[in-house]
């Protein structure tokens, strides 16, 4: 496939052992009416999930499906940034960030490509708070705990977004080719407030398109009580070292 009749849309997937996920979530993403290609990056998942990638690879989705592979648990973040460097390499015009899990409906993504291809915008997020609440299956502890820590996020950044922590995104490139990506300190979902909060600083237009969130399931949640604190906390140090986001 050349560049001139490539999509123009990748999606990046993030995965460790979700062997059970993998090949459903490229099929649905890959079978889409709009073509998107899908990068995964593994961090070297012991459940086998990268060589049921390659498998496809190597199937009907050779040129349209693409994978790193990692040595050991290196982070959300930085799984991300590697895939954004390849995407800006490879020259993407749009960047997707995408769960394995179907925690995020694949049916969403033209959703967001929309929002940027068509309406303008520079990023797009699935947020499941922009319209009240809108998740399913989660423990209310943990809906409640997601909520108020994006309640908390747009209080000490001063920003406008109510689903501060979404990882259901989409990128045009040059905001990832503006944004320092060898400068973004965090590596868990604190990650998805950093990079928002980098975009809106620099000016870019973002928008909030409602999503259902619902909750995984196969397979085992990564979500952890550290990577929450990091979240909560490390956005007061977000705050002091970067300006206020352009109005």
């Amino acid at each position: 496939m050349t560049e001139g009749d490539r999509n123009d849309s990748l999606v990046i997937i993030p995965t460790y052992n979700e062997k059970e996920n993998i090949e459903a979530i490229i099929r649905a993403v890959t079978g889409l009416e709009k073509g998107f290609d899908v990068l995964v990056i593994d961090d070297g998942s012991p459940d086998g999930t990268a060589d049921i990638v390659k498998r496809l690879m190597q199937d009907e989705l050779a040129g349209r499906l693409f994978l790193i592979q990692r040595e050991g648990k290196l982070g959300l973040g930085t799984a991300y940034i590697r895939g954004f460097q390849w995407a800006i390499q490879e020259r993407y015009d749009y960047i997707f960030e995408m769960d394995a899990d179907f925690s995020h409906n694949p049916q969403d993504l033209p959703r967001l490509y929309a929002a940027c291809h068509d309406e303008g915008y520079d990023v797009a997020i699935g947020s499941r708070y922009v319209t009240g609440v809108n998740v399913v299956n989660w423990p209310m502890g943990r809906v409640l705990m997601s909520y108020f820590a994006s309640k908390y996020v747009r209080t000490v950044l001063g920003i406008n977004l109510h689903d501060t922590t979404a990882g259901f995104v989409c990128y045009r490139r040059k905001v990832l080719e503006t944004i320092r990506l060898d400068e973004i300190r965090f590596k868990g979902y604190a990650f998805q407030i950093e990079m928002k909060y980098s975009a809106l600083c620099l000016g870019f237009k973002v928008k909030e398109v409602p999503v259902i969130f619902v909750n995984r399931e196969l397979g085992t949640s990564k979500m952890s009580g550290g990577i929450f604190s990091e979240a909560l906390f490390g956005v007061i140090r977000l705050r002091m070292s970067k300006i206020r986001p352009r109005r």
